[in-house]
């Protein structure tokens, strides 16, 4: 019975699939909600990819388009989430790089919204590593390869934001991104509504994460098969998207729920 008791307590707290990549994808809970967490290994952060627009400068706006598009180039889409948080003319709020080439520079400036929560954070990738680091610390060794601003930082230096609050009223769908402490990437998206706090904590205490940035809030959706996720609706739009592609394979992805 105790066996039982533990097989079934492990099995609701964190379910683990197999991926094309050594990253695992699992579920847990964390203060009475359920998250998904794709993680990373070390070295894989070389592997994410940033996409806002096509060659033609078209934006991909969902991820449903970036997954018709790979494929259309002989890929195959492996995991995706919404980036950060945009304007209201659709364009990054803040530092975009992708590919090595800056769109958009540092936001330093002050203003109403998450973005402006300060401290706010950068989410950026070098040859040496990935990164979550606070705006007024982003002072990278060496070229960037892909960078994106957004906020608030969740945690910082093992340090929830100064401005959380515990059990504060306003909750909603939320993803974010941290680097643990092996140097791995870890991303995160609430299965229902969470506030701040609890969704800081997650990311400082299960996934232990000493740095970790807030990407998005009630629109964010993630796209990982093996978690039965598939990017949500088709119609949502997003501005910037981070994900991982792969040479397609001989079966056919699969469409999932609309």
């Amino acid at each position: 019975m105790v066996l039982l008791r533990f097989f079934l307590f492990s099995l609701s707290i964190a379910i683990f699939v197999e991926s094309a990549s050594a990253a695992s994808a699992f579920s847990l809970e964390h203060q009475g909600t359920s998250f998904d967490v794709y993680r990373l290994d070390k070295g894989e952060e070389q592997n994410l990819e940033f996409f806002w627009k096509r060659s033609d400068g078209t934006p991909y706006s969902s991820i449903h388009a970036l997954r018709d598009a790979v494929q259309d180039q002989g890929r195959e889409l492996i995991f995706a989430i919404n980036g950060g948080i945009y304007s209201e003319e659709l364009t990054p709020l803040g530092l975009y790089i992708e590919k090595g080439k800056r769109y958009y520079k540092l936001n330093q400036g002050d203003g109403g919204g998450n973005f402006f929560l300060l401290p706010n954070g950068v989410f950026y990738v070098t040859e040496q590593g990935a990164h979550v680091v606070e705006t007024k610390d982003y002072q990278p060794d060496g070229p960037v390869i892909n960078a994106i601003q957004s906020g608030p930082i969740l945690v910082t230096k093992g340090h929830i934001h100064p401005r959380f609050i515990k059990d504060y009223h306003s909750k909603y769908v939320r993803n974010g991104v941290g680097v643990d402490r092996l140097g791995r990437v870890v991303f995160a998206i609430s299965n229902e509504p969470v506030n701040f706090f609890d969704f800081g904590t997650l990311f400082k205490d299960e996934l232990q994460c000493p740095n970790a940035l807030y990407l998005d809030g009630s629109i964010s959706e993630m796209y990982a098969p093996g978690l039965n996720r598939y990017g949500g609706w088709p119609w949502r739009e997003f501005t910037t998207i981070i994900g991982i592609t792969s040479p397609a394979s001989d079966s056919e992805d699969p469409e999932g729920p609309g």
